[in-house]
C-alpha cells in the first residue's frame, strides 16, 4: 500500500518458497545425454558445461524465435550435428575433474580471498539458462550492463499454448495468505485464453491484408505476419508471462546480480536468486563464495533493503503530489542537455591528435566560428558506409536525458540498451494502454477494454492486500509505464540507429524517431543529429518481411534448408 514500506522475509536466514513450475519430461537416453552438459535435468534454471562457447551462444541465440525449452533446443537441433561441434563423448573422471578444480579454487583463494583483487573475479564466466521466468523477474535479471542477455521474444511467438495444464504465466506465493491465488489464476487464464482469440484473429486480418508474394516462400511470409500480429496482441500479456533468459556473465557480474535479487521484496525474484547460486556453484563456485557469507553478502543485502525501505516511503510521500491526469503526457520529453555538447565533442575528437592540455584546446574550440565545427565534424565522423561505422569516444562527451512513457512491451524492447543509465517506475494502470488500431479493424476493442479494466481492477485488490510490487504482476503489456534514459551521443548513435530500423516495432520506431528529432530540434544539436544517418524516419506496413527476405537470400546463397518453426 502507498507509504508503507514492503514486508518480507530476511532472506539471509530462510529460502523463498518455490514457485510452480512444469517439468519436462524426457526419455531415459535424453536424460543421460542432458546430464552430461545441464547441471542439472528438471529445474528451471541450470548452467551449461562441456559444451564449445559458439554451440553454447547458439542455443542461447534460438531463445528468440522459440516456445521450446533450451534443453529441448539442444535435443533436437544441436546432438549430433556435427557442423555444431556436438558430439557425445565420455567425460572427463572425477578424479581428473577434481584436481583442476582443486588447483584453480587454491589459485583463486590465495589472489582474492587473501588478497582481495576483485578484479580476478571478472575471469570466470558461466552460461546460465533461467527458464520459465516472469516478466517482472526478467527485467530484473537484465539489470546489469557487464553481462550478455538473451531473453524470449514476444515478437515471434505465440503465446496461446499452455505449458503442462496451463497458461504460461507465474503466479506469486504471495498471493496465497491473502486467499487471492484462485482469483489471479482465473484473471489469469483469462487474459490468456482472450490474448489466443485475439491474436489468431489478427493473423486471419493480415493473412488477408497482405497476400503472399509470388517471390516469397511459405516461411517468409508467415514468420511476417506471425511478427505483425504478435506486436498487435502482446499488450494483454501480463507482466506475470513467463519467459526464458539466457545469460553469460561473469562471477563478478553474478555476485552483484545475486546480492540485489536477495534483496529483492518479492518471493519469485528470491527463490531464483538462491537456485541461480545452486547451479553457478557447481561450475564456479569460487567466485561466488562471498555471497553466503553473512559479513559480506549478506550485509550487502541488508544495505540494499535498508536503502529500498527507506526511498519506498519517501517515494510515497511524493505520489500524493502527482498531477494524476497523465494519459496525455507527451510520449519522449528531452528534459536535460548540454547546450555547448557539441564544442565539447569537437575539443574531445582532436585531443588524442595533439600534445596540448584539455583546457588549452577547450579554449581554442572556444574560439572559433561555427564553419570550423562544421569541418570538425565532418573529419571525425567520417564517410560512414553503414550503421556499425560509428564515431569514437569524443561523442561520450555531451548527454541527453530523456522521460519517456511509452507501453511495457515497448520498454521491455528498449530497456535491453544497457550502456547507458535506465531507471524505471513500478508497474501500474495509472498511467493509461495503448491499443493498436489493428484491434480496432477487427472489431475487438470491446474485449481489449474489457482486459485492461480487469487487469487493473485486480492490480487493484492485489495492491490493497499485498503490496503494490506484488500487483505489478497483473498489469498488462499495453499498459504505460514511465522511465528515463541518460545516454551519451554515442550511445545515442547505436540505440536510435539500431531501433529505427525498417524491422523495428512501429511503436519503440516511433520512440526513437522523437529522440533523434528532439536531439536535433530542441538540444540544436544539428551536426550530432545529422551524423546519425541511418536514423530511419520512414514508416512501413509490412515492416519485417525485407528482414525476413535477406534471411532466406542468407540461406539459399549457403544452401540451408528454410526452418521449421
Amino acid at each position: 500500500m502507498p507509504g508503507k514500506a514492503p514486508e518480507r522475509q530476511n532472506v539471509t536466514t530462510g529460502a523463498a518458497p518455490p514457485p510452480a513450475y512444469h517439468i519436462e519430461s524426457f526419455t531415459h537416453e535424453e536424460r543421460a545425454i542432458l546430464a552430461r552438459y545441464f547441471t542439472n535435468v528438471d529445474g528451471p534454471v541450470f548452467v551449461l558445461r562441456g559444451l564449445p562457447e559458439v554451440v553454447k551462444g547458439a542455443l542461447f541465440a534460438r531463445y528468440s524465435r522459440s516456445p521450446k525449452s533450451v534443453r529441448r533446443i539442444f535435443l533436437d537441433e544441436f546432438v549430433g550435428n556435427a557442423d555444431l561441434g556436438v558430439t557425445m563423448i565420455a567425460e572427463m573422471t572425477d578424479g581428473e575433474d577434481r584436481v583442476g578444480m582443486e588447483r584453480a579454487e587454491g589459485l583463486f583463494d590465495r589472489v582474492f580471498t587473501q588478497f582481495g583483487d576483485d578484479s580476478v573475479a571478472q575471469l570466470g564466466a558461466a552460461h546460465l539458462a533461467v527458464e520459465q521466468a516472469s516478466n517482472v523477474l526478467t527485467k530484473v535479471l537484465e539489470w546489469g550492463r557487464l553481462a550478455s542477455y538473451l531473453e524470449q521474444s514476444t515478437r515471434y511467438i505465440f503465446y496461446d499454448q499452455k505449458l503442462g495444464d496451463r497458461y504460461r504465466f507465474h503466479t506469486p506465493q504471495e498471493l496465497a495468505e491473502h486467499g487471492l491465488t484462485e482469483r489471479f489464476t482465473s484473471e489469469m487464464e483469462w487474459l490468456f485464453r482472450t490474448y489466443s482469440n485475439v491474436v489468431a484473429r489478427l493473423v486471419a486480418y493480415y493473412e488477408e491484408l497482405y497476400p503472399q508474394q509470388p517471390d516469397d516462400s511459405n516461411f517468409v511470409w508467415r514468420s511476417t505476419i506471425r511478427a505483425k500480429a504478435c506486436d498487435d496482441a502482446r499488450g494483454l500479456l501480463p507482466a506475470a508471462t513467463r519467459s526464458n533468459v539466457g545469460v553469460f556473465a561473469s562471477g563478478q557480474a553474478y555476485e552483484a546480480l545475486l546480492l540485489r535479487m536477495r534483496a529483492n521484496p518479492l518471493s519469485e525474484v528470491r527463490w531464483f536468486a538462491d537456485e541461480m547460486l545452486t547451479e553457478l556453484q557447481k561450475v564456479i563456485p569460487s567466485f561466488l563464495k562471498r555471497v553466503d557469507v553473512p559479513h559480506r553478502g549478506g550485509a550487502w543485502v541488508r544495505y540494499f533493503e535498508e536503502i529500498a525501505e527507506a526511498m519506498t516511503l519517501r517515494g510515497a510521500g511524493l505520489r500524493h503530489s502527482l498531477d494524476r491526469s497523465t494519459t496525455d503526457a507527451p510520449l519522449v520529453t528531452l528534459v536535460e542537455f548540454d547546450p555547448e555538447g557539441e564544442r565539447k565533442v569537437a575539443a574531445a575528437a582532436l585531443y588524442a591528435y595533439s600534445n596540448l592540455p584539455d583546457t588549452q584546446i577547450r579554449g581554442i574550440i572556444d574560439a572559433v566560428g561555427e564553419d570550423e565545427i562544421d569541418a570538425i565534424f565532418a573529419d571525425y565522423v567520417g564517410k560512414r558506409a553503414n550503421r556499425r561505422h560509428k564515431p569514437g569516444r569524443a561523442m561520450e562527451q555531451t548527454f541527453y536525458r530523456f522521460d519517456v512513457l511509452c507501453d511495457y512491451g515497448i520498454f521491455r524492447d528498449l530497456q535491453r540498451h544497457r550502456m547507458l543509465t535506465i531507471e524505471w517506475q513500478q508497474l501500474t494502470p495509472e498511467h493509461g494502454y495503448v491499443t493498436p488500431d489493428a484491434v480496432v479493424d477487427i472489431e475487438a476493442q470491446g474485449i481489449w477494454d474489457e482486459a485492461m479494466t480487469r487487469a487493473a481492477d485486480l492490480h487493484s485488490i492485489v495492491a490493497a492486500a499485498a503490496g503494490s510490487g506484488v500487483a505489478q504482476y497483473a498489469v498488462p503489456f499495453a499498459n504505460r509505464v514511465r522511465f528515463y534514459m541518460n545516454l551519451n551521443a554515442r550511445e545515442a548513435f547505436h540505440m536510435l540507429e539500431l531501433r529505427t530500423q525498417q524491422g523495428g516495432h512501429p511503436d519503440y520506431r516511433e520512440v526513437c524517431q522523437e529522440m533523434h528529432r528532439q536531439i536535433r530540434d530542441v538540444a540544436g544539436h544539428r551536426r550530432i543529429a545529422a551524423a546519425m544517418e541511418y536514423v530511419d524516419h520512414n514508416t512501413y506496413e509490412l515492416a519485417r518481411i525485407e528482414t525476413e527476405r535477406r534471411a532466406a537470400a542468407k540461406r539459399a546463397a549457403l544452401g540451408l534448408s528454410e526452418p521449421s518453426s
